[in-house]
């Protein structure tokens, strides 16, 4: 049975009428027999009209199968265009209202749906952004107060807690931004934007070398990758003790490559630790900072081009990261 919807029509259709032509097949064959006990020698055969009519009616019948089948399957395709498309962008634009009643109500209610969900994206992630927004100025208030007290060991721990929400406040907000990108397409030099990630590193003492950076240039969201590539080299640093950067690029795909040597991730947490304030305190230590955002952040912007991000623990040991990006058609 064929995978898709207009395969399985089509072969309904064809089932269908060769069943009808071998049933006048059938019948020729029961007149055909009369002829000979009538003494007809000139029946020894099917008629040739028989053959014409079977042919004309296969060629017919196929030509208008294809075109009515592949009238009923296009607004599905559509619809699954439109799905896919509101995946990668919550910006995409609405499906269009038209054809069949059954089509267009389809079609309506998915704008129903994604504009509910743009909706709801939206609201929930200002009330956050305005929440974290609001938390600094109590904070600033907090630390100013925090120096007026006379302990010094006391002092230090509510810095040191002051510093801990500040830094989630800033994660969060920057997780929030990377959701609601709206940034253009544009064409990506990988190397230059590798090159620069690293000689910023390498400036702050940092040890990140690229050791392989060979890229066509790529069309997508620079500030996005940026910061995909930036957390995950901080995390290679943080929790790896060093970060190499390497590009396998193909004519379908761009993969971007950190590996470390750190301890790695259990193989049972590798599905979860990509998720939203997930640490794992067995091998990502508080005392490095981080708020369980960074490979969340990565993530998310592979999603916004298409492509994935994976994770795995290497065989001499440490742990590769790779964002796979698939290479569109279309060049800006």
């Amino acid at each position: 049975m064929p995978a898709s919807l207009f395969g399985r029509l089509m072969l309904i259709l064809v089932v269908g009428l060769l069943a009808t032509q071998f049933a006048s097949l059938w019948l020729h064959m029961d007149a055909r027999a009369t002829l000979l006990q009538s003494g007809h020698a000139q029946a020894a055969g099917l008629p040739r009209p028989f053959w014409v009519h079977l042919a004309l009616t296969l060629v017919a019948v196929i030509a208008i199968a294809l075109v009515a089948v592949r009238l009923v399957t296009r607004p599905i395709q559509h619809l699954a265009e439109a799905a896919d498309a509101f995946g990668r962008d919550l910006e995409s634009p609405p499906l269009a209202e038209d054809g069949p009643n059954e089509t267009r109500r389809a079609a309506e209610a998915f704008n129903r749906m994604q504009e509910r969900l743009r909706r709801l994206i939206a609201e929930r992630s200002r009330a956050l952004a305005a929440v974290s927004h609001d938390l600094r100025t109590p904070l600033t208030r907090m630390r100013l107060r925090a120096e007026l007290v006379e302990d010094e060991a006391l002092r230090g721990q509510l810095n040191a807690d002051i510093d801990d929400m500040q830094a989630m406040i800033e994660a969060t907000l920057d997780y929030l931004r990377g959701l609601r990108d709206n940034e253009p397409l544009q064409n990506i030099d990988i190397v230059a934007l590798l090159s620069s990630l690293v000689a910023d590193a390498q400036a702050l003492g940092q040890p990140v070398t690229l050791v392989e950076a060979v890229a066509a240039p790529y069309v997508g969201r620079l500030s996005a990758l940026k910061r995909a590539i930036a957390n995950l080299t901080d995390n290679a640093v943080k929790y790896g003790r060093a970060a190499r950067i390497a590009v396998a690029d193909g004519s379908g795909l761009l993969r971007l490559v950190v590996e470390d040597d750190g301890p790695g991730i259990p193989e049972a947490d590798l599905a979860r630790v990509v998720e939203p304030y997930v640490r794992l305190e067995s091998s990502r230590s508080r005392e490095t900072g981080g708020v369980g955002l960074g490979l969340a952040v990565a993530r998310d912007a592979a999603r916004l081009h298409g492509g994935e991000l994976q994770l795995e623990n290497r065989s001499g040991g440490g742990l590769r990261a790779t964002l796979v990006l698939p290479r569109g058609s279309h060049v800006v």
